[in-house]
């Protein structure tokens, strides 16, 4: 069957992803893979299985899930194998540039050297733009549940032993578990951000505007993850709007986690409306039925952007990047040049 002529658009829009997860990138064949030479754990090894596992309950489920598969990364060869399926699942897309989170104390946990780790991220990034043509950049993220002993891991993973293409430093997990460490994160974030590294907390996402206020006040964001209960607050939306923060915002994926009812009553509409800064990402698409290119086709079919809408978020995505700016012109040219 001939594709519409949406999906050509689609299809055609050179695409920048801002919020992805390394182990929540894994293609359910990936994951296979690892079981298959991993057996024994708590990941299914057969394919209507691991769908099955892959529905959520909730947040913390979700988290437990994600943790499981983390399991499977036990030496070098298998972070390489996450890094390069990815961006082999990303080229199908017409994907050019990734920045990939990745959460450095869950390697720690299963006994993965920092400089091993750094190494296979390395080489992987190299075989994702020679094989792929798609360049990869690393976040390392903190799962906040995780405390005082997962900041510390994070901070000195990224400053002893950073991968060539490290740009950014991010919060991540249960948001609700964050006020007991708050110290402690804030004091990480100085470090980071004194070391170069750009500050990409995630942020109301499964919890009110007051996170968000947080990863402004105490992280000093320079992009938010998700920012959804942002719409709850008119004194955030108005600062929103006014310094334009970038939010990256992953509508199935809130879905899938039940962070919202269903897709069509997502505030991605409401943040556009509102004259926010949006870009449209996927977050760990394998695990939530998606992918990048699925989440324009909602912004199209569920919340009526035209292709010049898209157009404006695929060029939202690349701005807010952390590219060199001639990388950025030269996608957003290409991006003009598709035909609307």
């Amino acid at each position: 069957m001939a594709e519409s002529p949406l999906e050509d658009f689609i299809a055609a829009l050179p695409k920048v992803e801002l919020h992805l997860h390394l182990v929540g990138s894994a293609s359910v064949q990936t994951v296979l893979e690892l079981a298959r030479r991993h057996p024994g754990g708590p990941v299914p090894t057969v394919e209507e299985e691991l769908r099955a596992f892959y529905t959520f309950r909730d947040f913390p489920h979700f988290a437990q899930i994600y943790m499981a598969v983390n399991t499977l990364l036990r030496d070098p060869e298998d972070v390489a194998t996450l890094v390069t399926g990815m961006a082999r699942d990303l080229a199908a897309q017409n994907g050019r540039y990734v920045e990939l989170q990745v959460t450095p104390y869950a390697h720690h946990v299963g006994g993965l050297p920092m400089r091993a780790v750094t190494e296979a991220l390395d080489i992987a990034a190299r075989q994702a733009a020679d094989e792929h043509g798609v360049q990869v950049a690393y976040i390392f993220d903190i799962p906040g549940e995780y405390g005082e002993e997962a900041a510390r891991v994070t901070l000195d993973h990224a400053l002893g032993e950073p991968p060539q293409a490290l740009v950014g430093f991010g919060l991540a997990g249960i948001e609700q578990s964050r006020s007991q460490y708050r110290d402690a994160f804030r004091d990480a974030f100085v470090a980071a951000r004194a070391a170069g590294l750009h500050s990409v907390p995630h942020g109301g996402e499964m919890s009110g505007p007051e996170t968000i206020w947080q990863t402004i006040e105490d992280l000093a964001a320079e992009r938010i993850g998700h920012g959804i209960s942002c719409v709850r607050d008119p004194a955030l939306l108005a600062h929103l709007r006014e310094t334009q923060l970038p939010l990256d915002v992953c509508p199935t994926s809130n879905v899938c986690t039940g962070q919202v009812a269903a897709i069509e009553e997502h505030p991605l509409p409401v943040m556009l409306g509102e004259g926010l800064y949006v870009t449209l990402n996927s977050d760990d698409p394998p695990m939530f039925g998606t992918t990048l290119s699925n989440e324009y086709r909602v912004a199209a079919e569920v919340f009526g952007l035209d292709r010049k809408g898209l157009a404006a978020l695929a060029h939202n995505a690349v701005n807010a990047s952390f590219l060199g700016q001639a990388a950025k012109d030269a996608l957003n040219a290409e991006i003009d040049a598709v035909p609307a």
